[in-house]
């Protein structure tokens, strides 16, 4: 990218109150200039195309597309701009993050954080810094997260056809009989290709799935709520149509906790 005097940023965060704290740190900065903010993936994508900013922070957790579905549309681009990744995301994601040589900054937000990743974007930008930063290798990310060139879905058994979720569709996975069954708002299907939770969730790293139990696999993202049960368990209520409820067997709630930044 050219040198400016000004690095023009996007922000995309589906929480108003995130966007509107960044907004406010990053107005610290004499040469950050925002210039659009997005409220959904979607919105952002349209938003970096149209305005081809220098910086974009970006939001991991959202409705419908996430971050890195962001992030993969956006490496498409003729110039795709830096990613700053704003997140309360877990260990294995920000692992991820430092091998391949992508900044992030974790929510709740810090200036100094802030300060130091925007010292990193300006020897990106400008190369003007004594110390030599590599660009971030946004490939590697992605296949790390399951996406880039190998397409992530979760394929199931439905009306004599196989059909491809999406893993943002998937509520909840289930040994039944040997089998696994594929729970999303509303249906039942039985999985496709995968015979092992522990195989579909090495496949699904990086995704928000958590193995609960040793036959349940739960998307977090679709936990409606929980509650201590018996034994220094807890209990999960699901958010689809039928409200499955899962149990977390005691060796997993320090891990469940810390997915949610509870612990």
């Amino acid at each position: 990218m050219a040198a400016k005097q000004k690095i023009r940023c996007i922000l995309i965060d589906d929480e108003a109150p995130a966007l509107d704290e960044l907004n406010y740190l990053l107005s610290e900065f004499n040469d950050i200039e925002i210039i659009r903010t997005a409220t959904s993936a979607t919105q952002g994508i349209k938003l970096i195309q149209e305005e081809e900013p220098d910086l974009v922070f970006l939001d991991i957790q959202m409705p419908g597309k996430n971050g890195f579905h962001v992030l993969q549309e956006i490496m498409q681009f003729p110039n795709p701009p830096l990613v700053i990744f704003a997140t309360a995301y877990d260990e294995y994601a920000l692992r991820a993050f430092e091998e391949n040589a992508v900044d992030y900054i974790l929510k709740p937000f810090s200036q100094e954080r802030i300060s130091k990743s925007l010292e990193r974007v300006r020897c990106l930008l400008f190369a003007n810094c004594t110390e030599k930063v590599e660009v971030p290798n946004m490939n590697a990310l992605l296949s790390g997260m399951g996406l880039g060139h190998n397409v992530l879905r979760i394929s199931v058994e439905g009306n004599g056809r196989i059909l491809l979720l999406e893993p943002a569709e998937v509520i909840l996975c289930r040994m039944e009989d040997r089998k696994i069954m594929v729970y999303t708002a509303e249906d039942i299907f039985p999985c496709y290709g995968d015979k092992t939770l522990d195989k579909l969730e090495e496949r699904l790293q990086g995704q928000p799935f958590f193995k609960a139990n040793r036959g349940e696999l739960v998307n977090l993202t679709h936990v409606r709520d929980f509650a201590p049960w018996f034994n220094g368990k807890y209990v999960l209520t699901m958010n689809n149509i039928q409200e499955n409820e899962v149990i977390i067997s005691k060796g997993r709630v320090k891990s469940f906790r810390e997915r949610l930044g509870l612990a």
